[in-house]
């Protein structure tokens, strides 16, 4: 791989300067140099498949030492290697054909140099490239991408268990609200993330291999006989993918879409958490102290901002924009064939890589946080109106005449404290032991089942 760039390196994205170290993990899978790698796995798979299946007549068997060789190929496609294949593409014009020829060099002078011709064979660039990508992106996806969004939502899964009991003023449309438990609210975005990573999780990878229109016309008139539908399957589901026997001259991309629009749509489920965090800590319900020694502000000492879930924002909003964009454009194709998905699938490691970032950023201001009981405590104990609900429910559940249009009447636009609604309930002629109950009713206790309702994630 090339040398990773250091800030002090020109780069004309972040993610190849100041975030390189960050998003190396999806390097190794989505560079320009990891597609090269996988399209030269794939070419060398395809020559290991026709000398060990018998496809073309007369065609010997390669042996166990010349497969082993093929093999080291990709292993063998570091620094060097690549500087190579840039000088044979700067001739050819076209990546994929520069990725066969650099292959026949390395049979000519083998034992394979009588099959070296056999490389590429019946291929058309888009039977190399479909898999490639396909390959890329699953194990991007699967060992880079899911295990970094998997422990970030075990994080606010473990957050919403250790807060499950904390009460706190619930703000619907910015106002003052039924009460809830800080936990709760962590569950429902644990849930919401869980969700996303579930549909993720089984996500499909197709691929194709049929040749230049998904006909296999070359290879039914060289070689006629063979069952060219049987062996594209066998090929393509021994690369660990699901074939796709219907396309055109690429393999549809409906799966990328399908995909795509999930990683972006939990990366809004993300971009959720990070505002409300964010707003409980302007509130206070939150301070950050913990494993802060970095400068808040260059001129208030006192100042520690929540950059990291601002960060995260940003970078989410970035990474499903282009999201967004991969899935519009990569499921339409002129006719047969026309090369907009090239370009376009040359940024799913930026798309994944914004992501990258967002999911570091928020663990680390996550880990960053402590709860301020006695902050949640003083605005639930300066709302005593909330308990309108509660007091009006009970008067209906008791016949009393116009419980919403009294308990209207007492909260609306006013200030409520604990000696007046319970002034009010003591009037109301309530039966005793419901009168004493609310009472003794405080907006820190009308929580309901939200601490319970913590116990689903687990289900």
């Amino acid at each position: 791989m090339p040398a990773a760039a250091s800030l002090g390196e020109p780069a004309l994205g972040p993610l190849d300067g100041r975030y390189r170290s960050a998003v190396a993990p999806l390097a190794e899978h989505l560079s320009e140099a990891a597609l090269n790698r996988r399209r030269i796995h794939v070419e060398v798979e395809w020559l290991v498949f026709l000398g060990t299946h018998d496809v073309v007549p007369g065609a010997r068997r390669i042996t166990a030492d010349e497969i082993t060789l093929l093999r080291s190929l990709p292993r063998q496609f570091g620094e060097a290697a690549i500087e190579e294949l840039a000088d044979i593409e700067r001739v050819t014009v076209h990546d994929v054909k520069a990725v066969e020829y650099w292959i026949k060099r390395r049979l000519e002078t083998t034992s394979l140099a009588d099959v070296a011709e056999f490389t590429h064979l019946f291929c058309t660039s888009e039977d190399i490239n479909n898999l490639s990508y396909a390959l890329m992106v699953r194990d991007a996806v699967a060992q880079v991408w899911l295990p970094a969004a998997r422990a970030l939502t075990d994080d606010v899964a473990r957050m919403a268990v250790e807060l499950r009991d904390l009460p706190m003023l619930a703000r619907t449309h910015g106002q003052p609200a039924t009460p809830t438990t800080l936990g709760k609210e962590f569950a429902v975005l644990a849930a919401r993330l869980r969700r996303q990573l579930d549909r993720i999780g089984r996500a499909e990878f197709l691929g194709k291999f049929n040749g230049a229109t998904g006909t296999y016309a070359a290879h039914r008139t060289a070689v006629p006989g063979a069952d060219w539908p049987a062996i594209s399957k066998e090929f393509v589901e021994g690369l660990g993918l699901t074939w796709n026997p219907l396309t055109t001259q690429i393999e549809p991309h409906d799966w990328q879409a399908e995909l795509y629009a999930d990683v972006a749509r939990f990366g809004r489920v993300l971009h959720n958490l990070c505002t409300d965090v964010w707003t409980y800590i302007s509130l206070g319900y939150f301070a950050q102290v913990r494993g802060q020694g970095t400068v808040g502000s260059s001129t208030m000492p006192h100042k520690v901002n929540p950059i990291r879930f601002e960060n995260a924002e940003a970078n989410l909003e970035v990474s499903g924009g282009l999201f967004r964009v991969l899935e519009d454009t990569l499921t339409t194709s002129r006719l047969q064939r026309d090369l907009t998905d090239s370009s376009m699938q040359r940024n799913i490691g930026v798309a994944f890589g914004h992501s990258m970032l967002a999911l570091q950023n928020v663990a680390k201001g996550l880990a960053g946080l402590d709860p301020v009981p006695a902050a949640l405590e003083a605005d639930l104990d300066a709302t005593w109106e909330v308990l309108g609900e509660a007091v009006q429910s009970v008067m209906r559940v008791h016949g009393l005449p116009n419980p919403y249009e009294r308990l209207k009447d007492l909260t609306r636009g006013r200030k409520v404290d604990q000696a007046k609604l319970r002034e009010f309930v003591a009037e109301l002629g309530l039966p005793e032991g419901e009168a004493a109950r609310l009472s003794l009713l405080t907006p820190g206790d009308y929580v309901g089942d939200a601490s319970a309702l913590v116990d689903h994630l687990e289900a």
